[in-house]
C-alpha cells in the first residue's frame, strides 16, 4: 500500500480525512483469544481527544469508536479488526479559503505537487487528526505487550525552554493537562502553551518514552533494526523533526570508555537506550521524541496562492496552540505497534525442536 499501512506481522491500514466522514482503519496479524480492554481503548482515546481542555483545539469530537469485524463476545478472533470513529465536530467553510492558497509549513504545496489535487479542508490525510486511528490500533499493541510484562509510558519533558530540571523528583500521575509529571514544571508549561494561544503562535517542545520489561532477543540486524523501527514510527508522526534513542546527541561528545554499556552489572548505564546492533538488550528501551511548532497559527504571515503569487495570510479555524499533550498516547499507540510487530516477528526466531522422553 502506497505510504497507508505500517508493520510486517501486525499491521494496520487507516483510512480518512481530518472533515472527512469518518476516521478508521483495519487491524490485521492481532491473535485470536485476545481479551479486548475496551477501558483502556477508552482511556487511550480521551487523552488524544481534541477539546479535552483549555490548551487544545476546541474541536470537540467524541473520539466513539465502532468495531465492524474482528471481535466477538469480548475477544480477537484473529481475523482483520474493522473500526471506524465518526467526524461530527468538523467545520469544513473554516478552510474554503485554502482551497487557492499554500499555508506556510503544511502539506498543501506537496500534496499538489504530488497528486494533482488534494482536501483542503484541514489538510484532508495530512492532518494529525488521522493519528486518533493509531492509538485505536496501538490500544490493541498495549494489550498484546502487556500479556508479556512489557509497559510503555511517554511524557512531556520540555515545552519551548521550559523543561522538567535534572534531578528532578517526580511521579507518572497525569493528573495535569500538559502530561508533564513534575508538577511545577506543568505550570510553567501551561502558563507557556496558554500565551501562545492567546496571541495566536505556537511552541514545541519534546516528549521522552520508557519502556520497561522489553525482553532481549526483539529486533533485526542491518535493515530492520529495532531502533531504526522505531525512528521510522515517531518520524510517522505529524510535527516530528527529530528522535534520539538513549543519551541520544549527548553520547556523541563522550570517549567510549565513558560511554560502553555493562550489560550484567547492576544498575550499570544505557546509554545506548536498551538496543545494540539492533536488537534489544533487555535493558529500559528509552528515546526522545521532538515536536516542531505548529504550523496552524492566527498570526498573519507571507504565502504563496496556487498561482505563484505572495500573498498574506492568517489561519482561521480550531487549532492547537502546541500539540505535545496530546501526541503523548500517539508516541506510545507507535512505538507498541512496533514491539508487539518485533515480538510476533520473534517468535519464529529460533527452532526449538520438540524434546522426547
Amino acid at each position: 500500500m502506497p505510504g497507508n499501512s505500517f508493520g510486517k506481522l501486525l499491521q494496520v491500514i487507516t483510512f480518512g480525512e481530518s472533515h472527512g466522514v469518518a476516521m478508521g482503519g483495519v487491524i490485521d496479524g492481532v491473535p485470536a483469544g485476545l481479551s479486548v480492554d475496551f477501558e483502556l481503548l477508552a482511556k487511550d482515546l480521551q487523552r488524544r481527544r481534541p477539546g479535552q481542555s483549555a490548551l487544545t483545539t476546541a474541536r470537540n469530537e467524541a473520539d466513539e469508536v465502532e468495531f465492524l469485524s474482528g471481535i466477538f463476545e469480548g475477544k480477537t478472533l484473529g481475523t482483520p479488526i474493522g473500526f471506524n470513529l465518526r467526524n461530527k465536530d468538523h467545520r469544513s467553510e473554516d478552510y474554503s479559503e485554502l482551497k487557492n492558497i499554500y499555508r506556510p509549513g503544511h502539506a498543501d504545496f506537496v500534496y499538489d505537487k504530488k497528486y494533482g489535487f488534494r482536501d483542503y479542508r484541514g489538510g484532508g490525510r495530512a492532518s494529525a487528526r488521522e493519528t486518533v486511528s493509531r492509538v485505536v490500533a496501538g490500544a490493541f499493541a498495549k494489550m498484546l505487550l502487556r500479556d508479556i510484562g512489557v509497559a510503555i509510558r511517554a511524557y512531556v519533558h520540555r515545552i519551548g525552554d521550559i523543561e522538567i530540571p535534572d534531578g528532578a523528583v517526580w511521579s507518572w500521575s497525569e493528573e495535569n493537562d500538559v502530561r508533564c509529571p513534575h508538577e511545577e514544571t506543568a505550570s510553567k508549561m501551561r502558563e507557556l502553551i496558554l500565551h501562545c494561544k492567546q496571541i495566536g503562535d505556537s511552541v514545541g517542545g519534546s516528549i521522552h518514552m520508557q519502556i520497561d520489561g522489553v525482553p532481549a532477543g526483539l529486533g533485526s540486524p542491518v535493515f530492520d533494526k529495532l531502533n531504526a523501527q522505531l525512528a521510522h514510527a515517531m518520524f510517522s508522526i505529524p510535527s516530528v523533526k527529530a528522535f534520539e534513542m538513549g543519551d541520544g546527541m549527548e553520547s556523541t561528545y563522550r570517549f567510549g570508555s565513558a560511554n560502553n554499556d555493562g550489560l550484567a552489572l547492576v544498575g550499570s548505564s544505557n546509554h545506548d537506550g536498551g538496543i545494540q546492533g539492533g536488537i534489544s538488550n533487555g535493558k529500559q528501551i528509552a528515546g526522545k521524541i521532538s515536536f516542531k511548532p505548529v504550523s496552524t497559527i492566527a498570526k498573519t504571515q507571507k504565502t504563496l496562492n496556487t498561482n505563484g503569487e505572495e500573498i498574506e495570510f492568517a489561519a482561521k479555524g480550531r487549532h492547537d496552540p502546541c500539540v505535545l499533550p496530546r501526541a503523548v498516547v500517539v508516541v506510545e499507540a507507535m512505538a507498541a505497534l512496533v514491539l508487539a510487530d518485533n515480538y510476533l516477528l520473534s517468535l519464529s526466531d529460533q527452532w526449538k525442536p520438540k524434546t522426547t522422553s
